[in-house]
């Protein structure tokens, strides 16, 4: 049982927020320009982990060589030393893999790119789990593949095997084999896998299947997102159109921050960094845990694996984004479960809460605050249905107005989410709030 607040991160915030819902995108941005919501939302590293200064060592050393190759023109599989670092690092987890088969890339979601624009065609099936990475499901289905839950009659799966987002599940040796055995090409993403609270990543999918797996990987989850490095690890078949399909979108991956990540992992203990950064990690986690054995104890979850959310199920049949805007009227803010639903559906109402950018204290304001937005929200949702059945007979001026919004919504959609969250808009309205939500990124992680 767990949850997460996020106070000043929700003004950092990437707002969770996903191109297909433009009610959640107006709610997480009005959330994030008010600095006095907690926001559990986002999935967002924390920054006290950043190691700035190592950094911008490595910064000052990249910019000092001599031939200045962090500002120059590089190759579309990228620069060499990091490629064999990565390959290292994966022939340690039992990967056979060499530099040569590595393609660094702008992030995973173009390794994510990559891998759908040369397995999927429009109109293919692509299996996902229940609930999965909505930026990918985002990404498939623009690229006119049909997501569907489960991975029969599919022409590929999506996995996250070690550590999934947003359960903080992993598979098991008999899951593992299942997917192996079933023949269907895998899209293996990575992104949390050096996150495993219980030690170092196991053994990828790629490693017994070379030729069936899209191997995904990420620095952006254990140093930092900004850096936008990712990699790509294509069947074999696949490595030369993927290098033509990488070089035609743009020419390369940003050299300045391959030249920063080469210098800093070839200096640095990463396995000393990143076993701390997991004993962080399952602290915060498990911070979020208790208080939600606390303040939501018939809320559902189960204790990740890893990486930096929890899932949880409360059992009703209610709208999440309405619950949503109820949240940030009581300064706090989460991902609601249709984005990580392929289908997008709403019930049972589900959330995503992140624990890993609030500090301790805030991630039990936070679940405080979140339990309180429940009982309203559960009490304007039991009045409207009981004056919906006949059952209450109420004026229309002793009506409230989260009563009139929730009605509304029934009725006419997203006027109930403006309603709602009006108060938070007042506030945003401030011109340096204003400038702080447009220089935020953007996107759900």
């Amino acid at each position: 049982m767990w949850g997460c607040p996020v106070a000043h991160v929700a003004s950092t915030l990437v707002a969770t927020v996903f191109t297909v819902n433009p009610r959640i995108e107006r709610l997480q941005r009005a959330g994030a320009a008010n600095p006095d919501v907690v926001s559990l939302a986002g999935g967002l590293p924390s920054e006290k982990q950043f190691p700035r200064r190592r950094l911008a060592a490595a910064f000052t050393r990249a910019l000092g060589e001599r031939q200045a190759s962090a500002l120059q023109y590089g190759w579309p599989e990228g620069r060499d030393r990091l490629r064999a670092w990565i390959a290292e690092r994966m022939c340690r987890r039992g990967a056979q893999v060499s530099a040569d088969d590595v393609i660094v890339t702008s992030g995973a979601q173009q390794a994510l790119a990559l891998a759908a624009r040369l397995q999927l065609r429009r109109g293919e099936r692509l299996g996902l789990d229940a609930e999965s990475y909505p930026a990918a499901i985002d990404l498939f289905r623009t690229r006119g593949a049909v997501p569907v839950v489960g991975g029969e009659r599919v022409a590929a799966r999506y996995v996250m095997p070690e550590v999934a987002n947003p359960h903080g599940r992993g598979l098991d040796a008999r899951e593992r084999r299942a997917l192996l055995e079933a023949g269907v090409p895998l899209v293996e993403d990575d992104a949390y896998a050096e996150l495993r609270f219980d030690g170092p990543p196991g053994r990828p999918l790629c490693a017994d299947a070379r030729a069936q797996v899209w191997y995904v990987g990420s620095f952006s989850k254990v140093l930092a997102p900004g850096l936008r490095v990712g990699w790509l690890v294509p069947p074999p078949k696949q490595l030369k159109r993927a290098l033509r399909q990488k070089r035609d979108l743009d020419l390369q991956a940003n050299s300045l921050a391959q030249a920063v990540l080469e210098d800093f992992l070839w200096r640095e203990d990463f396995d000393a960094w990143t076993e701390r950064l997991r004993r962080f990690y399952r602290r915060r986690a498990e911070r979020l845990a208790a208080a939600l054995a606390k303040h939501l104890p018939a809320w559902r979850f189960e204790r990740p694996r890893g990486g930096f959310s929890l899932w949880v199920e409360t059992g009703e049949d209610l709208d999440d984004t309405q619950f949503l805007a109820t949240a940030i009227r009581h300064g706090v803010s989460f991902d609601p479960g249709r984005l990580f639903r392929p289908a997008g559906g709403t019930r049972p109402l589900a959330l995503r809460l992140c624990f890993s950018a609030e500090p301790g204290a805030r991630l039990d304001a936070g679940v405080a605050r979140l339990a309180r937005a429940w009982d309203a929200f559960r009490r304007e949702a039991d009045r409207l249905s009981a004056h919906a059945s006949g059952r209450a007979r109420v004026g229309s001026r002793r009506v409230s107005s989260g009563v009139r919004a929730l009605r509304a919504g029934r009725r006419a959609g997203s006027a109930a989410v403006d309603a709602l969250v009006a108060p938070v808009g007042r506030k945003a309205a401030h011109p340096r709030r204003r400038a702080r939500v447009q220089a935020r990124p953007r996107g759900v992680r």
